[in-house]
């Protein structure tokens, strides 16, 4: 039933936008030549746990990624580019819906047979696409639900793409020779090879066939890469003799393949003579694991770079990771940009760029940024926000305005990380409150390592009182969840209805 009842509900209002607007285009002769025009295709790379210094182009003294560093050049290299959030599945959703995470209660991580998924009332970037007859595909991991493959909740699927080729979260055993893939429901089997390569083998015949209809696509690619348990191919160990130890030559290798496979898509796009109108967006989910954080955790051997914290951590590091865009038709190459940009910025831009409406029913955090291909920066209505209750470290939410940061610790009982959603976290959240700020220049302090609450008491009182109300804000809004029942909710309106 949430699949089909649920669908007509939350895109009705988009539908009806979309409509006015294609009636205004109609009687508007210059908007309609604009819409004669070639829209673009998108190509969104997602990485998991690759950290802000672990490629050349950002700085890494080792890891070899020549194919990314010439996406950089080809395009625009961001040095300020930002997950959602500092953990894997809230990150997802909020680049999915251009949400914060905690609007649509991905509070955490979602661990196997969990009650919290990205419900069907949440409006996604394929779904909108869709509606103005874009092709969509999701290949590599989904991590958006607890119950994969299963009707009790939302899949890929139900989520605006056509085709979809994922795991719940991790490639197991490990990268190489997963057998947990599902394709479109059917689980798949033992694949041989390392999951890099078999996502961009899947998303290559995809776009093979997709070419034969040539509607515009989205295209998700989502590698497991370097996320625990790390595997690599040998032949790439070998290029590591000044690694440490083994495992670390396995987590340099592991980026390397991973831009391997990167290559291999961006080939594909030129076979097929539509590189020039794709959109290509490269990131990661989030910050850099820490080394022996966990059991299975030896190889996490992923660079922060010159900023604080790691993955978990509201702190820079957590959040802020490789950003590069390529857009052969649009974009001059060769530039880097220090303007802030976030995931969560991809569907008003996506949706901006196709021509489609963005919905009008519900608070979206993200910001059109195509102004900034013509080299103008972005009308950010709402400064960059992020929450994570399970943070590393005190601070549980933060605010960036400007060259300017605040993060604020709650006061409630610190609950740890590591452990997913787990029942009765919903009520922490709701309850918790910010009571103490700290306040940093990143223009000045990349590293955050001055505090600067006391030297600015008028910023820190203006900074603070913004990123309460953002924080109360959104709070409201996140559902809460009881068990493995998962609540119905409404956008800005929290109910614990079934």
């Amino acid at each position: 039933m949430h699949a089909d009842t649920c669908r007509w509900g939350k895109l009705k209002p988009v539908i009806s936008n979309l409509l006015l607007l294609s009636a205004f285009i109609c009687v508007h002769p210059r908007l309609s030549a604009a819409a004669e025009a070639p829209r673009p295709n998108f190509l969104v790379i997602l990485c998991d746990d690759l950290g802000y210094g672990d490629l050349s182009c950002y700085g890494h003294p080792h890891i070899k990624s020549p194919n990314l560093d010439r996406l950089a050049q080809q395009g625009i290299r961001f040095t300020d580019c930002y997950s959602s959030a500092p953990v894997c599945s809230s990150s997802r959703a909020g680049l999915l819906t251009g949400r914060c995470p905690t609007r649509s209660g991905i509070y955490d991580w979602i661990s196997e047979d969990n009650a919290v998924n990205l419900r069907t009332s949440e409006v996604t970037i394929p779904e909108l696409l869709k509606l103005s007859g874009y092709k969509t595909c999701h290949v590599g991991k989904w991590h958006l639900n607890g119950k994969f493959n299963s009707p009790a909740q939302p899949q890929p699927g139900d989520h605006g793409f056509d085709h979809w080729f994922s795991t719940q979260n991790n490639a197991a055993p490990s990268h190489e020779n997963p057998v947990n893939f599902v394709r479109d429901g059917s689980p798949v089997g033992r694949l041989e090879g390392f999951s890099c390569q078999l996502v961009a083998d899947e998303a290559m015949r995809w776009l093979d066939e997709e070419r034969l209809t040539g509607d515009p696509f989205f295209l998700y690619v989502c590698f497991h890469e370097p996320h625990e348990p790390v595997a690599s191919p040998p032949e790439l160990v070998s290029q590591y003799p000044e690694a440490i130890n083994t495992d670390q030559a396995q987590y340099f290798a592991n980026v390397t393949n991973m831009d391997r496979a990167v290559g291999r898509l961006l080939e594909k796009l030129d076979e097929l003579r539509i590189a020039d109108n794709t959109l290509v967006y490269f990131s990661s989910d989030n910050g850099p694991e820490t080394l022996k954080r966990y059991k299975a955790g030896s190889r996490s051997y992923g660079s922060p770079g010159p900023l604080r914290g790691m993955k978990l951590w509201l702190y820079e590091a957590g959040m802020r990771v490789p950003g590069i865009i390529r857009w052969p038709a649009r974009v001059k190459p060769g530039q880097t940009i220090s303007e802030p940009i976030a995931s969560l910025d991809l569907l008003p831009t996506c949706c901006a760029l196709a021509g489609v409406a963005t919905p009008t029913d519900r608070a979206l955090d993200g910001a059109n940024i195509a102004s900034l291909f013509d080299g103008v920066p972005p009308q950010r209505a709402v400064p960059l926000f992020w929450h994570y209750y399970r943070s590393l470290g005190e601070p549980k939410a933060a605010l960036r305005d400007g060259d300017w940061v605040v993060l604020g610790h709650w006061d409630q009982q610190l609950v740890g990380a590591g452990r997913s959603i787990q029942p009765g976290d919903s009520e922490i959240i709701k309850k918790s409150h910010l009571t103490k700020f700290e306040l940093y220049n990143l223009k000045d302090d990349i590293g955050q390592k001055h505090d600067l609450a006391e030297a600015e008491p008028a910023r820190l009182k203006k900074m603070s009182q913004d990123l309460v109300a953002k924080y109360e804000e959104v709070i409201d809004e996140g559902p809460v969840w009881t068990g493995f029942d998962p609540p119905k909710a409404t956008p800005n309106k929290t109910t614990n209805s079934k």
